[in-house]
């Protein structure tokens, strides 16, 4: 049998394809520890392998590529999903899903390279270099929620979104706090393939595994016992009307997609409901412009209260330059819209085309007219609702922004369309950060998605209802209380994790001296 030291030192005497084959390999079984599947033994394999695998490498390029490849085979795997979206016109897009794929895991798998290069150009050894490589992992999950507009799609925390124990953690250090934690743990069995004394290398190993153990009885004290407080007075329908992404634009069944809207809206519940809630898009017409449709969508709407509806909005005719949003409009019983929030963070070639004009194709998205960006995040007041901060699709992703300035709102409200995922693993990976968010901010999380996963989240990232992928449905819910106060997280948002991040670095490197000096 092959002893850790003997397996880590093959490992990394690894060279040329078999070396490259093996860190793809290693980053697509990452794959497997995020949602929906949560294997994250998994986790204690790959990480290990790849800290031998940059053991070996040959100089800068060395480190950086090893890192590279990883990456590629990390992001491939887990961002497969973006291949649904181009297959609701394969006439159109189909030819384009290889590169995008592709494409994807090569450009994110950038941060992996600069993960492992900067661990490397450290020049800390043993230990040191597994602790240096989580912060350096970490920092690097930070920097790609903001580069090019930001992707901080399947951050290493999010991992643990089945374990609301875990979750806890994210209150106060963010998401980023517990990928440092999970990247960190995961790389410690690296330890054992090395030199040294074994005891103390055991012992490092066992040091992991306490502080996961601590950190689950920690987030389980934190958790409270008995039924959670709900606010008085609102009981939420939200509706899913499980409408295929190509179809939802054709023009012969948009007045029907609208009319299932309507009728889930419509049936009967045992507790009335005060606010009714449709996904992104729901209702494919411009209400502002539009007074028949908009009193379509009224019949939705319970007496005295208000349908919460994703929907387009334009410019007047007439009124230059044409503009168009993709927004939330809040509309009451006699058909009027009293409130708009309009999404700020808009997808790149989704929503927008970067460069149009020097690429020579069109977004995803119905229409030649690209979105426009609303201001950001911002707290809105409707009727018999507390204050509330909407998120339109994946504007729940990214940490620490998902709160305005001024008026702390009580609740968050995320609309999606995930017809565009299918059925894949991109809902599910979408709803856990949609939970990871509830947590740091303290604030109970209300989704509605077209085809799934809706869901009404209590602040400590527990499922208070759901409604599965793929199917027609409604909930019915109260909406869970807040926290009443704003968590460590929600007070200094990313400056705690980066501060965490500087430490850890820092005492990578003053270790690693110590280590060389003795």
């Amino acid at each position: 049998m092959t002893s850790l030291p003997s397996l880590a030192c093959r490992t990394a005497a690894l060279q040329g394809w078999r070396r490259r084959f093996l860190a793809v390999l290693l980053g697509a079984s990452t794959a497997l520890a995020l949602p929906p599947l949560h294997i994250l033994p998994v986790l204690l394999i790959a990480f290990p392998a790849l800290i031998w695998l940059l053991d070996g490498a040959r100089g800068r390029w060395g480190a950086f590529g090893i890192g590279w490849w990883f990456g590629f085979g990390h992001f491939s795997a887990g961002l497969y999903w973006v291949s649904h979206a181009l297959l609701t016109e394969p006439e159109r897009w189909g030819w384009l899903v290889p590169f995008a794929v592709g494409g994807l895991g090569a450009g994110m798998g950038l941060f992996i390279g600069l993960t492992t290069l900067a661990t490397r150009l450290s020049g800390v050894r043993g230990g040191a270099r597994v602790l240096m490589f989580a912060a350096a992992w970490t920092f690097m999950e930070w920097l790609r929620s903001w580069v090019l507009t930001g992707f901080p799609w399947n951050l290493m925390g999010n991992v643990w979104a089945p374990w609301p124990e875990m979750l806890q953690l994210a209150a106060f250090t963010g998401v980023y706090g517990l990928s440092f934690v999970t990247v960190l743990v995961a790389s410690l069995p690296a330890l054992l393939g090395g030199e040294g004394s074994a005891v103390r290398r055991i012992a490092s190993v066992a040091a992991g595994a306490a502080l996961l153990a601590g950190l689950w009885v920690g987030g389980a004290a934190r958790l409270p016992e008995g039924p959670v407080r709900m606010v008085e007075g609102v009981h939420l329908r939200l509706v899913q009307a499980n409408i295929a992404q190509n179809h939802k634009w054709r023009d012969d069944l948009r007045m029907a997609h609208l009319a299932q809207h309507v009728a889930l809206s419509q049936e009967p519940a045992d507790i009335p409901p005060t606010h009714v809630i449709w996904p992104e898009t729901a209702a494919a017409y411009f209400l502002d412009l539009d007074p028949m449709r908009s009193r379509d969508v009224a019949l939705a709407a319970p007496p005295g209260g208000l349908v919460l509806t994703g929907a387009p909005r334009a410019t007047p005719q007439g009124i230059e330059p044409f503009q168009v949003w993709n927004s939330l409009k809040a509309v009451n019983d006699q058909g009027q819209v009293i409130g708009v929030y309009d999404k700020a963070h808009l997808v790149p070639f989704g929503e927008y085309m970067p460069l149009r004009g020097l690429l020579p194709f069109e977004k995803l998205t119905h229409g030649s007219t690209d979105f426009s960006a609303g201001p950001g995040p911002q707290s809105l007041t409707f009727p018999g609702l507390p204050p509330v901060s909407p998120l339109i699709c994946y504007e729940v992703i990214f940490p620490g922004a998902v709160i305005g300035e001024g008026e702390r709102p009580e609740w968050m409200l995320n609309i999606t369309n995930d017809g565009w995922f299918g059925i894949s693993s991109g809902p599910y990976q979408h709803l856990a950060s949609a939970r990871m968010r509830a947590v740091e901010e303290g604030l109970p999380l209300v989704r509605a998605a077209n085809t799934g996963i809706s869901a009404v989240i209590d602040p400590w990232g527990r499922s208070v209802a759901e409604l599965e992928l793929g199917t027609r449905g409604v909930i019915d819910s109260p909406l869970p209380g807040s926290l009443g106060h704003a968590t460590l997280y929600g007070r200094y948002g990313n400056t705690i994790p980066l501060v965490l991040i500087g430490v850890a670095a820092l005492a990578a490197i003053v270790t690693g001296r110590m280590i060389r000096r003795g």
